[in-house]
């Protein structure tokens, strides 16, 4: 069986099954519950881990192009692991020159 994706009304009607509005998770988890509406447009961890917690589902599930966290939101998961290899392929001649 395939994985589910998790679109923002599915996430919401998640909740609400369960009882839960965001309002109400974030005055249970101690959040501004500003941040827990933002969770839509901006990454604001504190608000996806606390709605992954009470789904019980993983957050890169619910927000996957948000996870894995990378370094840089400039450059691109490709962009990252040339220059990685490239920094990794210059170390040993820096230790051999000193």
């Amino acid at each position: 069986m395939a994985k589910q994706t998790w679109s923002k009304a599915r996430i919401k009607c998640a909740l609400e099954e369960r009882g839960m509005t965001l309002t109400g998770l974030a005055e249970l988890k101690g959040i501004d519950p500003r941040n827990f509406r933002a969770v839509w447009s901006r990454k604001v961890r504190s608000a996806e881990q606390a709605i992954a917690e009470y789904l019980g589902v993983p957050a890169a599930e619910l927000f996957p192009d948000r996870y894995p966290i990378r370094r840089s939101s400039i450059l691109s998961k490709e962009n990252e692991d040339l220059i990685a290899s490239q920094k990794a392929a210059r170390d040993p001649d820096r230790r051999a020159a000193a």
